[in-house]
């Protein structure tokens, strides 16, 4: 096995333990949160509100997958759905004022617990490591194995 071939594998293994990290550490941050619910709510803030569908084209997601994240966050009353002022027949999904509390709680103590995780990593390692993810996340949706 060369080198590349064995730091693809290791690269594939460690991103998998991070992913199992992420989801088991989104219930610790707030046990009705999902790590899926935390990422729409981050989209919709970030967008300032858009569709179900757009979500679900966003993020690679089967629709009724969306359809049911979108339900659980409607009946925690985080999101509420909204006519489009320029087409009436498309509903817009936006963040309550509760949302918004939210997700700027368990941004608050995610960002807290990746800054004690990361305390003792040199300056130039942390600028390099987030380099490098953005870099893996540029690259074209479909092709990282998830």
């Amino acid at each position: 096995m060369s080198a590349a071939e064995s730091a693809v594998e290791t690269i594939q293994r460690e991103m998998t333990i991070f992913a199992r990290r992420a989801r088991a550490s989104a219930g610790r941050m707030h046990p009705e949160l999902s790590l899926v619910s935390y990422t729409l709510l981050g989209h919709l803030e970030e967008r300032d509100g858009c569709r179900a569908t757009d979500l679900a084209a966003h993020y690679a997601l089967d629709k009724s997958t969306v359809s049911r994240q979108v339900a659980a966050l409607e009946r925690a009353e985080l999101i509420e759905r909204r006519l489009d002022p320029e087409d009436h027949r498309v509903q817009v999904l936006h963040l309550t004022e509760a949302g918004r509390e939210i997700l700027a709680q368990v941004t608050r103590s995610r960002r807290a617990a990746f800054r004690e995780r990361l305390a003792d990593w040199p300056e130039e390692d942390l600028v390099r490591f987030a380099a490098y993810l953005e870099r893996y996340n540029a690259g074209p949706a479909g092709t990282d194995g998830e």
